[in-house]
């Protein structure tokens, strides 16, 4: 063989080997999705069993949505002094783990002024404790809209409360995520708060179940347009009695959800998938010990069928 040929052919066969090195690694990506789950779903769990049993079942993320049941983290001892708050980061680095996001109450859909100020403060007291332990997002939210209270003064109200907790996070690395939850499931009202509300620090939960159980807008179509602000996902499936949700196992319920993950991740959404089972809310659906190890096998197989 002449030495140009045979340069040739090595060059050749190293672009091929290269070539499905990429592949490969861009398959093995796409089969193991970045997992978390949020507390919500072992409400009688400390942190060291929750961290436990998350290097266990592969996980790689916590959503901490209170812990033993305490709701504000700046009464949790894992939280609540500075030392402490280092000791829970050295925690999280020696399990190779990372918080996903915190959990607040803040809701930002009340006019009266104290309540109002109220949330608000909760918002920026959890943005501030995002940024000391490492964690990128703060979960805010509206529940349901006041009664009484004009759709638009609400809306606006939210939009407003949201930029003013983003501006908060401004020279941080936290982001300020609405959740898609209660009455704010339209996607035509979520666009409307988060286009008067654009910031860096902005940015969306797209928990996929709770809109879906209202408006039942196709997964392909919410995910189109809501795409740009969704920076963290919540993944839930259910079935539907009298209008009720029923929580269920993932791909057990009726719920699109495999479809919303799939357009997820044709698009390479690179966010955590972040399991919630909300056992907090709901004591009678199965029990971290099967929920929260089902979940993993369950979505990875999925993927392996896209």
């Amino acid at each position: 063989m002449k030495n140009t040929t045979r340069r040739s052919f090595l060059q050749s066969a190293a672009l091929l080997s290269a070539g499905a090195m990429v592949s490969w690694s861009f398959d093995f990506k796409k089969r193991n999705p970045l997992l978390s789950f949020s507390t919500l779903g072992c409400p009688d769990w400390n942190l060291s069993t929750i961290t436990d049993f998350a290097v266990q079942h592969s996980y790689k993320g916590i959503e901490v949505r209170g812990l033993l049941r305490e709701l504000d983290l700046s009464k949790c001892k894992e939280f609540k002094t500075a030392e402490n708050r280092k000791a829970t980061v050295r925690l999280m680095r020696q399990k190779g783990l990372h918080f996903a996001g915190l959990g607040s109450s803040a809701t930002l859909h009340f006019a009266a002024a104290a309540e109002r100020q109220k949330n608000l403060d909760e918002g920026k007291r959890f943005i501030d404790l995002a940024q000391e332990i490492e964690c990128p997002y703060v979960r805010v939210f509206p529940n349901n809209f006041p009664q009484g209270q004009d759709k638009k003064q609400t809306i606006d109200l939210i939009s407003a409360g949201l930029q003013q907790l983003a501006e908060h996070a401004r020279g941080s690395k936290v982001s300020v995520l609405m959740e898609t939850h209660g009455d704010l499931v339209k996607t035509a009202d979520i666009l409307t708060i988060m286009s008067a509300a654009e910031h860096k620090h902005a940015g969306l939960v797209w928990d996929f179940c709770n809109m879906w159980s209202v408006t039942k807008e196709p997964p392909a179509e919410m995910y189109r347009q809501l795409k740009k602000y969704i920076r963290h996902t919540h993944i839930k499936d259910a079935i539907l009695i009298n209008g009720k949700l029923q929580y269920t196992l993932l791909g057990k319920g009726e719920v699109p959800i495999i479809a919303a993950i799939k357009e997820l991740a044709n698009d390479h959404y690179k966010g955590y998938y972040s399991f919630e089972w909300e056992k907090l809310w709901h004591p009678e659906i199965a029990e971290p010990e099967v929920a929260l190890a089902d979940y993993p096998n369950a979505i990875r197989q999925l993927f392996n069928t896209f």
